[in-house]
């Protein structure tokens, strides 16, 4: 599983045109899924992700996480995070769980997620979204559950 994480003073999802989550101060997380991911992979990038000490503290070190500064965190779903573009110029997603599986590995992270993060928003798996954020920093992190040593 891959995760880009941003540090953000706001962000925001819409599906429509409508606005369908926002969240202010916290994490941005757009959360790719490899086709062999597990669930020893989501418990990774989430443990990671709200544990991060990726705030500043009052000396301005960056020694907070997201729960330390009572933040929150909006999750969407990003396949693209497995584009290969290695050879030619159109990417491929061989590597990105099948949309199929996807959908349901996407719902069981949320609610894995929401167990151990209570302000935890999402987008909607498989629609068109637009992304808006204001990074601050700019701090973006990448995790990926396959660098674990």
């Amino acid at each position: 599983m891959r995760a880009v994480i941003q540090r953000v003073s706001s962000a925001s999802v819409s599906v429509e045109g409508e606005v369908v989550s926002s969240i202010g101060k916290g994490l941005l997380i757009l959360a790719g899924f490899h086709r062999d991911d597990k669930t020893s992979d989501c418990e990774y990038i989430i443990n990671k992700s709200i544990g991060l000490r990726i705030f500043e503290d009052a000396k301005g070190l960056m020694n907070l996480s997201v729960s330390d500064i009572g933040g929150e965190i909006l999750v969407v779903s990003q396949f693209t995070l497995y584009a290969d573009s290695r050879a030619g110029k159109r990417p491929s997603f061989s590597t990105s769980m099948p949309s199929n599986e996807a959908a349901g590995f996407y719902d069981s992270f949320i609610k894995k997620f929401k167990e151990s993060f209570n302000s935890l928003k999402c987008g909607v798996f498989g629609a068109d979204m637009e992304v808006k954020l204001t990074n601050s920093g700019p701090v973006t992190i990448l995790l990926d559950s396959s660098k674990i040593f």
